[in-house]
């Protein structure tokens, strides 16, 4: 019998509703060795066959930096608005449970980043993204100067709010929003995307994902104005200071999620996005 592990969130009061219900029609065909709804649990010493999450997309993008070396494929189960990770509504994953685990889906795989900032020759914060790591000026918005180095050469200083490096996961997400290119998650790529740049000449950047990029805030707002900050999924803000580099590569792992295949990324797009929707 397969082991899986259920998360959510306590606080968000979908999770509570939909928990019982869910974890009823599961223990009929998994061995459920863990239900988490503090997300507190480590989830890198834990074995099993695949990861429920019940929430949206923000609560996917945790669970895959929780698993951490430890990328157990994840089923997410949309109870949120956007959903664009989540392959399944709670009727949909209910109804599909005994497919799931009799093998007849798809285990796909996302390119993620890893990111450090370094203090000196120190790693003053490590984690990996599966989304983005976003550079700015902190709260409340103010304009930075940001350089961007990759692979050992000095490339362009964006000066704005700030710089997205993305990968193609994350190129529907803030990267998107603003004026980053759409790009298939079954490829690999880093993107670069200045963030309300300063100038009119200023693109959105795609590399190769073998490539290294190193970030650096070369003017700061006041710290008592909130200070230059790296954003990881949105979800973890790290302080920077004067001479950090946040240096940022693809990861040696890869997010794993479940997809039936029965809907396509186009159609994700088109369904979520409103993409290519006549006006």
């Amino acid at each position: 019998m397969k082991k899986v592990i259920v998360l959510g969130d306590r606080r968000k009061g979908k999770v509570v509703k939909v928990v019982s219900r869910v974890l009823e029609e599961l223990k009929k065909a998994a061995r459920v060795i863990l239900v988490d709804l503090e997300m507190e649990a480590d989830l890198e010493k834990l074995h099993a066959d695949y990861v429920v999450v019940l929430g949206g997309d923000g609560s996917i993008l945790s669970t895959a930096r929780r698993l951490g070396k430890n990328q157990i494929p994840v089923i997410g189960v949309n109870l949120g608005t956007f959903g664009f990770l989540a392959e399944f509504e709670v009727d949909e994953f209910l109804a599909a449970i005994d497919r799931i685990f009799r093998g007849a889906v798809h285990v796909t795989e996302r390119m993620m980043l890893s990111c450090k900032v370094m203090r000196g020759n120190k790693v003053g914060y490590e984690s990996l993204a599966l989304n983005d790591i976003v550079v700015s000026g902190g709260t409340p918005a103010r304009m930075i100067f940001c350089s961007v180095e990759i692979d050992g050469e000095e490339v362009t200083t964006f000066g704005g709010d700030g710089v997205i490096v993305a990968t193609p996961v994350g190129s529907t997400a803030h990267s998107l929003a603003a004026g980053g290119p759409v790009v298939s998650p079954l490829m690999e790529g880093i993107i670069i995307t200045p963030l309300a740049p300063h100038s009119l000449t200023n693109r959105p950047l795609v590399v190769a994902s073998r490539s290294t990029i190193v970030l650096r805030a070369l003017s700061s707002p006041d710290r008592h104005q909130g200070g230059a900050v790296a954003s990881v999924d949105g979800q973890e803000t790290i302080p920077l200071r004067k001479e950090d580099r946040i240096v940022i590569e693809k990861a040696a792992r890869k997010f794993r999620l479940v997809e039936t295949g029965e809907r396509t990324y186009y159609q994700t797009l088109r369904q979520k996005l409103h993409w290519g929707a006549m006006q």
